[in-house]
């Protein structure tokens, strides 16, 4: 599955001004129910991050992040993930584990493991 790209101001709005927002040490994660069964992703990174290096590497590591537990993410929904200032001092898999964490504690996460074993 692709992960397609918020890109249209409104569709921000919309996804700050309806939807519940989750907060991590390095971002914050705000989710919204979509009319369409796609998962769509926006990614705000803002200049007190630091330089367009740093703002680009930022959105690297939420992008890989998200990338990696896309297969599980139930569809249907709107995700814009705002960069904190913490998420340059950290590595990739920090990152991953802190959306899981985020993810699975909002029941955002399929259960693939489940479905296997009650087979």
């Amino acid at each position: 599955m692709k992960i397609l790209k918020l890109k249209e101001n409104r569709d921000f709005r919309r996804v700050y001004n309806k939807g519940k927002s989750y907060v991590s040490p390095y971002f914050v994660v705000y989710i919204n129910k979509n009319r369409f069964s796609d998962i769509r992703l926006g990614i705000t990174v803002g200049k007190k991050i630091g330089n367009a290096v740093k703002r680009n590497r930022a959105k690297r590591l939420i992008t890989a992040a998200f990338s990696a537990v896309l297969p599980q993410i139930l569809v249907g929904y709107d995700f814009v993930i705002v960069a904190r200032t913490k998420i340059l001092t950290v590595k990739s898999t920090e990152v991953l584990s802190s959306l899981v964490k985020i993810l699975k504690s909002v029941g955002m996460l399929e259960n693939k493991e489940n479905e296997k074993s009650s087979d």
